[in-house]
């Protein structure tokens, strides 16, 4: 944790997206023996110019800034310092992503107000003696209010003015004015209730001797303390998660903590269920619908070590855990673990550089593992333990295609008479069944029928979104990329016709439309990002579904991750072809990964389920592929067609995206790169060409994508290719290693 260096100065890197850490000099009285070192990690609070920022001491000073000029430390922080293994993941994350260490490090840095000494939190309670716990100081006005908080009060410990309020059904005003009447006593109470650890002694339930081996392997691999790799494969309801969490049970004996990444935070309400079940309490979560006292609260107890579980969102990899012993990343494949913004990183490939710097296991779970991890078993690089069969009695459900080019179909219709014959038979069973189109709205696109202009966002160069919730605008239109909304304008731009816009296409609010419409009597759901916001929301929805409040659940991609519902036999897709067009290098692999995902919700308990896929692509190899239950054949064909145009596994990807307010310099900035660009060595440059998405919130792109050969280290050559070129400040260059969005 410490090095031996000079003792008057050291380099403090800023949360800022600068180009390295800055020397600062020790303040009198912070000088260290000779012997000794400065805490590398430690957070200090240091000058910027005029301003005063938090940072990190990260090494000896560089030495190139006269002893003389230095600034000095304020003052240090009494936060736990950030370990050895995080600090140099940090720096790793920094060289491969080509991001500034100050933007990575701000990712850690994700709670500044956990870094400061814990507020102190304030309860009231009766201020009278023990045992008649009455005040000693009746208020002059008695009300009916202030009679049932000081009743609560006399109830249970101290607490919190909003919680004495809750529990006496008045607003916590009326609390403090008793404690100013002297009617309460204000105390101070610790800064808030730990984490309860899990017990990891608790029973699990009985598993297979599949199942049983895995989980026992895990285990071992995590009582070894040493970096590991392996993918837990199994068929969608194999029991990954009852398997993997033997290996969270071994790291709690072993003392040390867990990290439990899930694509989608907002839809582990079953998780979470699971996990309370096998472990008697819930773990600690990081998401982005936290609290900023949330947030404080559990990064400070990830430092101290209190938190021993944390399931969390892509995010949750970099906070600080002094011993982490296991990562596991749930859907190991899912496209949500790569971030698009900031720090351009894949959750994913970052946690095993984590695992590697911490000595830790990972272990990555998926029924429809990433043609990445699977190369990597391969070659020999990961290991890997395979549940090939559903856990008790339930089978895989059987998988057919309806051929759309057979099937005639009124204009606005969506549902095939095949598919609501099967939906009226799973009703009249008294099963559940569910309806999937990937998209979200109720119509992506609103042409004027008059002369065929269509509705598009003045800031994105993408068609706007009709969406008809109840509660928000009347035929309100939204921008999914920018958020840009409006009404439907009742004359058209184009050519000044009244009332002759239409609604082109179905999203899953109109396919709710369609199904209300087609099965009357039926409850029905909706389950899309739009939707379903928040944990709660997502909770409440399982919990409707499992009491069979629910008959027909409708919805997007998030209906394909991880849950569990016992009477839910049926599932139709209503556009199984809507993912495979474009020019992204994996959509049949995520066309495939996604299907087979929605598929695996079907007939997952007792009663047998199956898939009806409508697409007008019923020999495609993705749809063959489905129908057979062929995984392996799919991966061998995708794994052949990748390696003949040495595409990633099997060769290296960077992009370039330029963008600028100014369309014209954005275009001379990526034709100048595009100039200067490296070749040879096993490198190709391609463009600049117009992104897909040409305007996003009203910066004009252009996309360079380099190529190089597998065994290439592409970093290298990206930062001396950035460095021949000036880049103007109105200008932007975003670099993307291991591109997975071609927009």
């Amino acid at each position: 944790m410490t090095s031996s260096h000079t003792s008057s100065s050291v380099s403090v890197l800023l949360p800022l997206p600068l180009a390295g850490a800055y020397d600062y000099a020790l303040a009198d009285g912070q000088d260290l023996p000779a012997d000794k070192a400065w805490p590398l990690g430690s957070f200090v609070r240091v000058p910027l110019g005029r301003r005063e920022l938090v940072g990190v001491v990260w090494g000896p000073a560089s030495g190139d800034v006269a002893a003389t000029r230095l600034k000095p430390i304020l003052a240090p922080l009494e936060a736990p310092p950030l370990g050895k293994p995080l600090r140099d993941f940090i720096d790793w994350v920094a060289a491969y992503t080509l991001a500034p260490p100050g933007a990575v490090l701000r990712m850690a840095m994700s709670a500044p107000d956990a870094l400061g000494p814990r507020p102190p939190r304030i309860a009231y309670q009766v201020g009278g003696d023990e045992p008649e716990r009455m005040p000693k100081r009746m208020p002059k006005r008695m009300t009916a209010a202030r009679a049932r908080v000081l009743a609560a009060a006399a109830e249970g410990p101290p607490r919190p003015a909003v919680e004495l309020a809750r529990a006496a059904g008045v607003g916590a005003g009326v609390v403090r004015g008793l404690a100013r009447a002297g009617a309460l006593e204000a105390v101070e109470i610790p800064a808030h209730a730990p984490f309860l650890e899990p017990d990891w002694r608790r029973p699990g339930p009985t598993l297979s001797a599949e199942q049983a081996r895995a989980a026992e392997g895990l285990a071992a691999k995590v009582a070894a303390n040493e970096y590991d790799v392996t993918l837990l494969d199994g068929v969608n309801g194999a029991g990954k998660t009852e398997v993997y969490f033997a290996a969270v049970a071994a790291a709690l004996e072993a003392g040390r903590q867990t990290l439990v990444l899930l694509p989608e935070i907002a839809l582990g309400a079953q998780w979470l269920a699971r996990f309370h079940e096998r472990f008697g309490v819930e773990p600690a979560q990081w998401h982005s619908e936290m609290t900023p006292a949330q947030r404080r609260r559990t990064w400070r107890a990830v430092a101290e070590g209190e938190a021993r579980v944390v399931v969390g969102a892509r995010s949750a990899l970099f906070l600080p855990f002094p011993d982490l012993g296991l990562i596991v990343v749930d859907e190991e494949h899912d496209a949500s673990f790569k971030q698009e913004e900031g720090v351009i990183y894949h959750a994913r490939d970052m946690a095993v550089a984590r695992a590697r710097f911490e000595e830790a296991l990972i272990v990555l779970a998926s029924a429809t593992p990433s043609l990445e991890t699977v190369t990597n078993v391969a070659t020999g690089r990961y290991e890997r333990y395979h549940l090939p069969d559903r856990h008790g009695s339930a089978g895989l459900a059987a998988v057919a295609a309806i051929d759309m080019r057979k099937v005639s179909l009124p204009a606005s219709r969506w549902l095939s008479p095949p598919l609501i014959e099967a939906v009226e038979r799973s009703l009249a069973r008294n099963e559940q069944a569910m309806l999937f189109l990937n998209r979200r709205g109720y119509a992506p696109l609103t042409l004027c029928r008059a002369c065929g202009h269509r509705l598009g966002c003045p800031h994105c160069s993408t068609w706007l979104v009709e969406h008809r919730r109840p509660g928000e605008l009347p035929d309100k239109l939204l921008c999914h990329h920018c958020g840009f909304a409006m009404r439907r304008p009742e004359v058209c731009p184009g050519c000044q016709a009244e009332d002759r816009f239409a609604a082109c296409g179905p999203g899953v609010e109109r396919l709710a439309e369609e199904a209300c419409a087609t099965f009357p009597e039926a409850r029905l759901a909706v389950m899309a990002s739009d939707t379903m916001t928040s944990p709660a929301g997502v909770a409440d929805l399982v919990r409707r579904m499992a009491e069979r409040e629910v008959d027909i659940l409708i919805g997007t991609q998030i209906m394909a991750k991880g849950h569990h519902f016992p009477l839910l036999t049926l599932v139709g897709v209503i556009d199984g072809d809507l993912g495979l067009g474009g020019g992204d290098l994996r959509a049949a692999e995520r066309t495939y990964q996604l299907l087979h995902q929605v598929a695996g919700r079907s007939g997952r308990a007792e009663h047998p389920g199956s898939v009806l896929l409508q697409t007008y692509m019923p020999d495609h190899p993705v749809m063959a592929a489905l129908i057979a239950n062929d995984r392996e054949g799919f991966i061998a064909q995708e794994t052949k067609d990748r390696e003949a145009r040495s595409l990633p596994p099997f060769g290296r990807l960077a992009a370039l995206i330029v963008s600028g307010h100014d369309e014209a310099a954005a275009l001379g900035l990526a034709r100048d790169l595009a100039r200067t660009a490296p070749r040879g060595g096993g490198i190709e440059v391609l463009g600049p060409a117009p992104a897909p998405l040409s305007l996003l919130r009203n910066r004009y792109r252009f996309r360079l994508l380099l190529k190089a050969a597998r065994g290439v280290r592409v970093q290298a050559p990206v930062r001396a290719w950035l460095a021949r070129v000036k880049i103007p400040r109105s200008l932007r260059v975003q670099v993307d290693i291991d591109p997975y969005s071609f927009l």
